[in-house]
């Protein structure tokens, strides 16, 4: 439920299309509704400007599918994050048009094709072990209605292979950089872009980078001006944050 949706509501209610009592039940479910294990924020599209997304990790298929099918009553995208095979299926059985990104661990509805960011998001990984965390942000990136470029296995180890890239990164109005490893990446490109760079540390290394806390040591203390920082693996968050940015 978002401005839209509920502006076209006023004008059928007003048209005579639509009588009072149905448009109330449309709208019984603001600003949340109770499945008993979840309560679902409806509500959040209109407040913050995107639907609520689900995150999979740690529910049932049967609760993952339930509060799938229930989020795409309503108009627009629906995606849920670190979701399993299992979960898909479940969600699957309910609604035909799913699709699931093995990568990503990703599920998605797409029926709202507009886009809404006003630039484009470059997505880069360091390395192709990154691709995963990289390719969460891609598909939430594009859910939210923006246009992504990929730029893939271009770490500091090879940095030419980032600087034969250079033009990708100066179009873009967001940079999201996953990199494990010790998380140079990032410094790197800030280094070359006069945009924001959201930095992702990915739990990708030996045993000294710590699951992901080297890295994101590492980037909290970028030098370069420009550099954010998300959680370790949050490419959720990192597409997130530069989809709002990207719609200023």
């Amino acid at each position: 439920m978002n401005a839209e949706s509920i502006r076209r509501l006023f004008q059928q209610v007003r048209s005579g299309r639509l009588s009072p009592d149905e448009a109330v039940q449309q709208l019984r479910h603001l600003p949340f509704e109770d499945l008993g294990f979840a309560k679902l924020d409806h509500h959040r599209a209109l407040r913050a400007g995107m639907s609520e997304v689900i995150f999979g990790q740690g529910k049932t298929p049967a609760q993952l599918a339930k509060i799938f099918a229930r989020l795409a009553r309503q108009p627009g995208n629906v995606l849920a994050t670190r979701a399993t095979r299992q979960q898909f299926a479940a969600v699957k059985k309910k609604l035909r048009k799913a699709e699931f990104s093995e990568l990503a661990r990703a599920i998605v509805l797409r029926r709202d094709p507009a886009i809404y960011g006003k630039g484009t998001i470059a997505v880069v990984s360091a390395g192709t072990s990154d691709i995963p965390v990289a390719e969460e942000a891609v598909i939430t990136a594009e859910i939210l209605g923006n246009r992504v470029a990929r730029l893939y296995d271009v770490g500091v180890a090879g940095i030419h292979r980032l600087l034969a890239n250079h033009g990708t990164l100066l179009r873009a109005r967001v940079v999201i950089v996953c990199a494990g490893m010790e998380g140079a990446l990032p410094s790197v490109v800030g280094g070359l872009v006069g945009v924001p760079v959201i930095a992702v540390p990915t739990s990708v290394g030996y045993g000294a980078a710590f699951q992901g806390v080297a890295a994101l040591l590492g980037m909290m203390n970028a030098c370069a001006s420009n550099v954010s920082v998300v959680n370790i693996d949050n490419g959720f968050g990192a597409a997130y944050v530069a989809s709002l940015i990207n719609r200023l």
